[in-house]
């Protein structure tokens, strides 16, 4: 792994810290779970601005750029979506299946990183 790529994943891992725990709001928080809510939305786009600014330390190409931001709105977007519905739906709200839920979306959301670096580092080979 390049020291771009370790960078770049690390950078994407303090975001996501910074982006789902300091800056989320219950406002946030409490739409999620409603699809097309502007809460889900707004905290979508948040993580997508956090994942602009990690990127400018690669500079990748503007195209690679843009792609990676459109794509990571819309996985995250359903990412959190989907967790908030399985929790409802099947009433997680409490207890080690709620932390289950919580478990595998943070999972996910590295995993989307891990896909990130390995695109975005793709185009210096």
């Amino acid at each position: 792994m390049t020291t771009a790529a370790i960078t770049l994943f690390a950078l994407l891992l303090i975001k996501h810290f910074v982006c789902d725990f300091v800056l989320q709001t219950p406002w946030q928080i409490g739409q999620k779970g409603i699809y097309g809510a502007r809460g889900g939305l707004v905290h979508s786009g948040i993580h997508v601005a956090g994942t602009f600014v990690a990127l400018l330390a690669v500079m990748p190409p503007l195209s690679v750029m843009v792609t990676v931001l459109v794509v990571e709105f819309i996985v995250h977007y359903h990412i959190d979506w989907s967790k908030e519905q399985t929790v409802k739906r099947l009433d997680w709200r409490v207890g080690a299946r709620f932390w289950n839920a919580i478990g595998l979306d943070q999972l996910l959301h590295g995993l989307t990183y891990l896909a990130i670096v390995i695109y975005v580092t793709g185009w210096a080979r």
